[in-house]
């Protein structure tokens, strides 16, 4: 008989200098989904984004390539674009005192600076970072000297197989009270459903038994149940889902917004005159809404300061102490 799993220290899920640490040794080190290359059809289309405090940004240049960069001026720190998406006119100019840059990363012009000896403009050009495409999808990497996109996707890539084109999209965002390892750990938990999700009881497969670790990724193939559908459920280190459900893929980023913090962003394409897609959506959205509220009353208990340690079940919860041992402890630890 498997003896059961200590849970994760509760000071990693509360301590503003372990989400330092996240900040530093995961996420910016880890893939992280941006937004949709059809954003950025054109040259000088760009989509930009917060992730874990980062402001990132990623553009179109005149000769098709994405280029990804910090959103962040050299002179002293303004914002080259908003936290969305547009389209700049052949060049990034800062919104703070209007320094030029090329959509290389290099500076063309330090505005009205006046001159100074030994400025060196090739030393100021943007903090570049690493993109990536993975079936529309638009990811960046921090570390530029990351591994591929490709091979921490392999396994779910070789699941998913060819899918139908999705056009059509609607997206929304979910601010959650707690700390970001507590959905995620809710989302990678096989064992709850008929408390959490009353809507889900009867429903075949609601409970995700068998989730499996491949590399980096977690799979749980959905049946088909009385309502139809059935599907593919995934999530990929370390924060992000994909699912295909009733012919509705939900991309699901699960962004920590400080260490008490959560932002969900969801986008769900599916194919134009789709007529089950409403209840799709509808469904989906009434999940995330319960997981919101058994989240932040479990960061609320988490604060209280009475529980201090719990056990894992070996037999449904093996994937977060796998998410543990990967995320809460590893970045509890000091450097040596």
């Amino acid at each position: 008989m498997a003896a059961p799993l200590t849970t994760a220290p509760i000071e990693v899920y509360r301590d503003p200098d372990v989400y330092a640490r996240e900040r530093e040794r995961i996420f910016a080190k880890t893939w992280q989904f941006l937004g949709l290359q059809a954003d950025l059809a054109r040259a000088g289309d760009y989509i930009a984004d917060v992730i874990a405090g980062y402001p990132l940004v990623v553009v179109r240049d005149e000769k098709g390539v994405l280029r990804g960069f910090h959103n962040v001026c050299r002179h002293r720190g303004g914002p080259l674009v908003g936290d969305s998406k547009g389209r700049c006119d052949h060049e990034f100019v800062c919104r703070f005192h209007e320094w030029r840059y090329s959509f290389d990363g290099q500076l063309k012009s330090a505005t009205d600076f006046g001159p100074v000896d030994g400025l060196n403009t090739r030393e100021l050009g943007l903090f570049p970072v690493k993109v990536e495409i993975w079936r529309g999808f638009v990811f960046v990497n921090l570390d530029v000297h990351s591994a591929s996109l490709a091979e921490l996707l392999q396994p779910l890539d070789e699941k998913l197989g060819h899918q139908p084109h999705r056009s059509a999209r609607v997206r929304d965002r979910h601010p959650i009270a707690c700390n970001w390892k507590v959905y995620v750990e809710n989302y990678l938990d096989g064992y709850h459903r008929e408390g959490v999700h009353p809507a889900l009881a009867s429903e075949k497969g609601a409970r995700r038994l068998d989730i499996h670790m491949q590399g980096n990724v977690a799979l749980c193939a959905v049946p088909k149940g009385p309502g139809g559908g059935g599907g593919l459920w995934s999530w990929v280190w370390p924060n992000l889902g994909i699912n295909v459900y009733r012919g509705v893929l939900l991309i699901e980023h699960m962004r920590p917004d400080g260490p008490d913090k959560t932002v969900i962003d969801h986008v769900f394409l599916h194919e134009p005159e789709d007529p089950s897609v409403d209840a799709a959506i509808s469904h989906s959205e009434q999940i995330t809404e319960d997981d919101s509220w058994i989240c932040e009353r479990v960061q609320r208990n988490l604060d209280a300061g009475i529980y201090k340690e719990g056990v894992l079940s070996p037999t449904y919860e093996e994937t977060v102490a796998w998410f543990q041992n990967h995320a809460a402890l590893v970045a509890a630890k000091e450097p040596r």
